[in-house]
């Protein structure tokens, strides 16, 4: 079986996460990678997006949820992770990446993130 993925690379946020205050004031920069699993199979064929995960939409998706404050930057990816499992429910896995960049920790670092790997999606039973 061929495994196939709709991907959002590098996708700049600025955005209101975080513990201390002056980070729900002013906000920070967040950067976003999202690997989606998904048959694109058909749209390999047709050429027509109706048959593919629009990309646009996935992106729409993880904006409305960057754009709601949290404290904790594992409650912005479990929301986001859960966000496309509800809207896309032929995804069949998940790899979520978030990363704060420049965290206010008194480290010299590019930035400080979590990442999230859900496999096994699509494979529902109602059972």
């Amino acid at each position: 079986m061929t495994a196939t993925y709709i991907n959002l690379h590098d996708v700049s946020f600025h955005a209101f996460h975080g513990v201390l205050p002056q980070e729900r004031a002013v906000g920070a920069d967040f950067v976003v990678n999202l690997r989606v699993g998904y048959d694109v199979t058909k749209a390999m064929e047709t050429d027509d997006v109706a048959d593919t995960l629009n990309y646009a939409q996935l992106y729409e998706l993880v904006r409305r949820e960057m754009d709601q404050p949290s404290n904790l930057l594992e409650h912005v990816a479990g929301r986001i992770v859960k966000a496309v499992n509800t809207a896309f429910p032929a995804v069949t896995s998940i790899d979520l990446k978030l990363t704060k960049l420049n965290p206010p920790m008194g480290a010299d670092c590019r930035g400080a993130g979590v990442e999230i790997h859900v496999s096994e999606l699509g494979i529902r039973s109602d059972k």
